[in-house]
């Protein structure tokens, strides 16, 4: 290659590198010297709270983890859909030792009120007992029954009957009952 040509693609490079973009700042990586993992695992992430901050939320909670769990009719019995439900829940209140959860007990509009007040207190216990033996303090839990007083949906058909057979977990950080 001649002087002529090594100048000309020297300044055609220069010119280049002028227009590029700077390279955005990368977070240095962070070591686990815990992890099972040869030489420890390493995240590359936000540690500065950006999403994981966002999850500690009343509002994530309801919507990232689930707040409702449903039952078959006149049941109390946890169906797999809502141990799943629940284990998430558990998981999070763990994670979110600030946060403190009242449990909401809902039937459906059929039969008389003081049994849907009784259903309802039995499914908000069902819920209360998993979340504790998941691992969360019984002191941070608290149940309430509404019978069939607060319908999700309202109307005389079983896709409304199975919307109100439920339980609802309301976490907030200000201490259980509050």
């Amino acid at each position: 290659m001649n002087a002529a040509m090594k100048t000309a693609l020297s300044g055609c490079l220069l010119a280049l590198a002028a227009c590029a973009q700077p390279a955005p700042p990368v977070a240095p990586p962070v070591a686990d010297p815990y992890a099972s993992v040869g030489g420890g695992a390493v995240f590359q992430g936000d540690l500065t709270g950006g999403t994981l901050g966002s999850q500690a939320t009343a509002e994530y909670f309801q919507s990232g983890v689930g707040n409702t769990v449903l039952f078959p009719a006149d049941q109390t019995t946890l169906t797999p859909d809502a141990r799943n439900v629940l284990a998430r829940q558990a998981e999070w209140l763990t994670q979110h030792g600030n946060f403190s959860a009242i449990v909401q007990g809902h039937a459906e509009e059929t039969g008389t009120r003081e049994y849907n007040l009784a259903l309802g207190a039995r499914r908000a216990s069902a819920v209360q007992e998993y979340l504790v033996a998941q691992g969360v303090a019984p002191d941070r839990i608290r149940t309430l029954s509404f019978g069939k007083e607060r319908p999700a949906e309202t109307c005389s058909e079983e896709t409304c009957y199975a919307k109100n057979r439920r339980a609802v977990t309301i976490v907030n950080s200000s201490g259980a009952g509050a």
